[in-house]
């Protein structure tokens, strides 16, 4: 009897955390493509200077100094990433979402987070297409949600 508690425990350990996945230039085009969503978890000021992936949600995770309101933060993710669902972050160069990729998966209960693991710099260093952010940047404003 104890073994298969023990072996039902391990079962369900292994699913209740979600699957990061880094991934390249091409598999975020391809994933976004598909209409999985892309978080952008960087800084007004970052977005503003590089630009952003078209159709990129504008979500700020941490702020100026570092600090993170993860549950106000996960509060505005879920609208349009359901834990459930795939979802993409990025930010500057892949370190920033690391964390938020493993705080989704093992916090939040996402079940399959993509990770970009270069980064927007990565992105544009390979030629991949960004948008001005001013008007995403406007519209998250209005409604709150950046």
């Amino acid at each position: 009897m104890r073994h298969l508690l023990l072996a039902c425990l391990i079962a369900a350990t292994s699913f209740a955390h979600a699957e990061v996945i880094d991934i390249d230039n091409a598999q975020l085009d391809k994933l976004r493509q598909s209409g999985v969503p892309v978080v952008d978890i960087r800084l007004q000021s970052e977005w503003e200077e590089t630009g952003i992936v078209g159709g990129s949600k504008l979500l700020t995770f941490f702020d100026e100094k570092g600090r993170a309101d993860a549950a106000g933060w996960l509060e505005k993710v879920k609208p349009f990433a359901k834990p459930n669902e795939p979802v993409i972050v990025i930010c500057r160069t892949g370190n920033r979402t690391k964390a938020v990729s493993q705080f989704l998966s093992q916090q939040a209960g996402y079940t399959t987070v993509y990770n970009v693991k270069s980064g927007i710099k990565g992105w544009i260093g390979a030629g991949g297409p960004v948008v001005p952010a001013t008007q995403t940047i406007a519209s998250c404003k209005a409604a709150k949600t950046c």
